[in-house]
């Protein structure tokens, strides 16, 4: 079996089409989406009229549980901008979006962690950590890691979680051998948020981002797979839709 995992799209159209054209040429028996599919300054109703076309195994992120249940003072400029955009039919669909998915005997998913789509999986904010690319963020511990994988997959031989939300790629054998694999962001490369302190994510690069899982006899075969696109499009859409911040991000893979 060998399964495409994608996540964080947040609008980014073109970089969704690099990545699932990359998908055909790897020949995926299965594409699942991770969710954060339409939050940001990009393409609000295209992104979600391609996706609901393709009919692909999808949960809900905290951004479409935010756009679907947030006041429209309590959202942030992003949220805000997929909020205004979004026809009863993209609302309907996201409403039947489930939060977490069993998409196989093996593989479990969701969007943070099995519990809590805003909880980092693979990554702990520590405030004022200068340690790593990323200032505020760390690699999360084993010990941390298993603590939020819960019960998720436990006890199943060769059990896979996958996950998104951080947008950082990572693989992750947990001690009990149980495999935590985040994909990455399709659609954004960097960010700040202060949630639960300030930190910021820097992947370094414009390409979008995703993994291939294929299941071998002693395992899972993970590869994290990194595709160039037009980003340039993006960017300026950003820009035009005044997110300097988003356009910086788009263009390099840096925040600041």
């Amino acid at each position: 079996m060998k399964i495409a995992a994608i996540s964080d799209i947040h609008g980014n159209l073109p970089a969704l089409d690099a990545v699932l054209a990359d998908i055909a040429t790897v020949g995926a028996d299965v594409t699942v989406n991770l969710g954060d599919i339409l939050s940001g300054p990009l393409w609000i109703a295209e992104t979600a009229d391609r996706l609901m076309a393709l009919d692909l195994p999808t949960i809900a992120g905290n951004h479409e549980r935010q756009v679907m249940t947030f006041p429209r003072k309590k959202m942030g400029a992003s949220d805000a901008f997929a909020v205004e955009r979004v026809t009863p039919v993209h609302r309907d669909w996201l409403h039947g979006l489930p939060k977490t998915l069993q998409l196989s005997d093996e593989v479990f998913c969701c969007h943070g962690t099995p519990d809590n789509d805003l909880v980092y999986f693979l990554e702990t904010v520590v405030p004022g950590f200068t340690g790593s690319a990323s200032p505020g963020l760390r690699m999360a511990t084993l010990d941390e890691a298993e603590g939020r994988a819960g019960d998720a997959m436990r006890g199943v031989a060769h059990g896979v979680i996958l996950c998104g939300h951080t947008h950082i790629p990572r693989v992750m054998r947990l001690p009990d051998g149980r495999l935590v694999v985040n994909p990455g962001s399709v659609g954004l490369q960097a960010y700040d948020d202060d949630h639960p302190h300030p930190h910021i994510v820097e992947n370094g690069s414009p390409h979008a981002s995703y993994a291939v899982l294929t299941r071998k006899p002693a395992g899972w075969q993970v590869e994290l797979r990194r595709v160039p696109y037009d980003h340039e499009s993006a960017a300026r859409r950003a820009d035009d839709g005044g997110r300097p911040e988003w356009a910086r991000a788009l263009r390099t893979g840096f925040f600041a």
